[in-house]
């Protein structure tokens, strides 16, 4: 990350999203593990046998090679892309950009500049609020703004955004806000105008 920095440009914080999307691989992984185990030890003391009476202990060694392959397919097709998905999943902030990358063979990366957020908005769901995630809307006057979803730390996170933003140099805002559209107002606003301020709670 250091080698994509701008000249002056800090790193304040880097993480990923809230490891809530892997309660269902991991849950599969407990599941298929469990079953598996189960299965081979029921293979291993003749219980093919009872069910079928031709089976021999000749099908021993396929009816294992068998069921450690389906187990082994689905724990590679189902958990691990997840867990490599969420792995190459990245939030940066640093102290000009916030960065977010996602995806481990399709890669997406969105980068946006800290002097073009106008507003900074927080969602989150209740079960977002009970793990203290959430997600991060940043409105730069322009449509679409961006998105950030599953942010771990969501208030924290959201601070150190506007933090980064009321240390941007003013001669950066009002260039910004000048080259923008006419939704961004004038350049002459003061800083109190700006919209997404720190909670004073």
């Amino acid at each position: 990350m250091r080698k994509e920095l701008f000249p002056g440009e800090q790193v304040i914080v880097v993480t990923r999203p809230q490891p809530r999307t892997l309660i269902a691989p991991a849950l599969v992984f407990i599941l298929v593990s469990a079953a598996t185990a189960f299965a081979c030890a029921w293979i291993l003391r003749g219980g093919p046998a009872r069910l079928i009476p031709a089976a021999t202990p000749d099908w021993t060694p396929w009816l294992l090679g068998t069921c450690l392959a389906l187990a082994g397919w689905v724990l590679l097709a189902y958990c691990l892309p997840r867990v490599l998905a969420w792995h190459a999943s990245r939030y940066t902030l640093t102290s000009q950009r916030l960065i977010a990358r996602h995806g481990l063979w399709r890669r997406r990366d969105q980068q946006v500049p800290l002097a073009a957020v106008r507003n900074v908005v927080v969602e989150q769901t209740l079960l977002q609020r009970s793990l203290r995630s959430g997600t991060i809307s940043l409105e730069t006057g322009h449509p679409g703004g961006a998105v950030i979803p599953d942010v771990p730390e969501v208030m924290t996170f959201r601070d150190f955004i506007l933090d980064a933003i009321e240390e941007l140099p003013q001669d950066d805002m009002q260039d910004d806000m000048q080259g923008g559209d006419a939704l961004h107002g004038p350049a002459g606003w003061p800083d109190d105008r700006r919209e997404g301020g720190r909670d004073e709670r």
